[in-house]
């Protein structure tokens, strides 16, 4: 068994630690393998760039023991993969966080019905209105709400949740001391109080927006299900609902108007038949009550009364601090855009983005660079085709798609397959 400090020692090498973690547990075996081990088993992982092999080289315990200090002095526990009561479903994904840093009592989340609820942070009223009755719907039911912490429908999801008297988990994209958004410490207090705090981040790490796309995929493997409740087609939230299809986890979304933008989200799942249309929390839970019938049991809506009693007034629309943008990091530090539009006319070129690999080794992993080559040839490219050219299974294809287009480096047009501007420099 390895001690929590080759845990922590792995699970902070490099720029992106939760990109190859995997892969080297699954050369090594344990992270004090990987500790012990030497350049020239270092260099049998071929795929990990030479940035990443220079951090395992780093054998400086240091670091460790600084998180160990601090989680000891702010009451973080530190939960690692090994633990029994890692969180079975979690590990099960295919880039499970190797650390947990928790905050709060986290419940037995394998027994437990868990759903996520996700949506945009300038949600709608109608956002907040269904965010915060679904969270308070679900727990009088006996679901467990996990959400971000967010403004907007993350928050409103926890404040129903928490007013309908059930249990909590908010997953962070920062360490667990860093209150954000700043005016979110009074939820953080009941949602540790409830239930627990979650990151993958030491204590001190601020948030960045690089965090959020990758915070997801616990969102989505701690769950059963996810809710969209708001957002655009390139939001966040449906990121979530992205990991969560890829891990076979159901998707569930809250119909809107079909002219606000913050709808065509989850219109959009719905349209596609990706996602259930739900108009209530039973329209959820009905597809878990015979998974856990002692847990779950219908329950008719509280009156439009006893709902305002519990819920109180909606919360005025907060001024929302500057917030990173829900995006992974790019090489480059100009991008340009990906239309959305119709393509120009036909003499009017595409903008060409190279990326120099040589110089920058981390910019891709190596199914993206797989695809991005696949795809630099010129012509749309179905997922279909992608999966025949590369020879990477369909589902880690997908996944990064997903990621390459959240960085606006791949575009889809509807009807029509993947495109990308970029050409790699090698």
């Amino acid at each position: 068994m390895s001690t929590v400090r080759h845990w922590l020692w792995l699970s902070t090498r490099g720029k992106n630690p939760e990109r190859y973690a995997a892969r080297i547990l699954a050369r090594f075996g344990t992270p004090e393998g990987a500790y012990h081990a030497d350049r020239e088993a270092y260099d049998w992982l071929e795929d990990l760039p030479e940035t990443v092999k220079q951090t395992l080289l780093d054998k400086s315990l240091a670091g460790a023991d600084k998180i160990i200090e601090d989680c000891r002095r702010l009451g973080i526990r530190i939960l690692t993969m090994q633990d029994a009561d890692y969180p079975e479903r979690l590990r099960q994904i295919q880039d499970p966080p190797c650390v947990l840093y928790v905050k709060g009592s986290l419940p037995a989340l394998d027994e437990e019905a868990a759903v996520a609820i996700v949506g945009a942070r300038k949600a709608s009223p109608y956002g907040i209105m269904a965010a915060r009755r679904l969270g308070l719907d679900l727990a009088r039911q006996g679901a467990l709400v996990v959400s971000g912490s967010a403004w907007g429908i993350d928050a409103a999801a926890l404040e129903g949740a928490l007013k309908g008297g059930g249990q909590v988990i908010s997953v962070l994209g920062n360490g667990i001391d860093v209150i954000y958004p700043t005016g979110n410490q009074a939820l953080y207090e009941d949602v540790a109080a409830r239930g627990a705090l979650i990151s993958e981040y030491p204590p001190g790490t601020e948030p960045k927006g690089s965090h959020f796309p990758v915070r997801n995929r616990i969102l989505a493997g701690l769950s059963l299900g996810v809710v969209v409740v708001e957002g655009t087609e390139t939001s966040g939230s449906l990121i979530t609902a992205r990991w969560a299809l890829e891990e076979d986890r159901d998707i569930f979304a809250v119909p809107g108007n079909i002219d606000a933008p913050l709808s065509r989200g989850p219109n959009g799942l719905i349209r596609k038949n990706e996602a259930k249309l739900i108009l209530d929390a039973w329209d959820i839970l009905e597809e878990y009550e015979f998974l856990y019938p002692e847990k779950l049991h219908p329950k008719g809506e509280l009156p439009q009364r006893a709902q305002a009693a519990r819920l109180g007034p909606p919360p005025p629309p907060a001024e929302p601090e500057e917030e990173p943008e829900e995006r992974v990091e790019r090489p480059p530090r100009k991008m340009p855009r990906l239309r959305t539009a119709p393509k120009p006319e036909p003499e009017e070129e595409e903008p060409t983005l190279v990326v120099d690999l040589r110089k920058d080794p981390e910019a891709f992993t190596d199914d993206e660079a797989a695809l991005i080559r696949a795809l630099q040839g010129g012509g749309a490219r179905t997922a279909d085709d992608l999966v025949e050219d590369t020879g990477i299974p369909a589902r880690r294809v997908m996944s990064a798609l997903t990621m390459l287009q959240v960085r606006q480096l791949v575009g889809q047009e509807p009807g029509k397959g993947f495109s990308t501007p970029v050409r790699l420099k090698e």
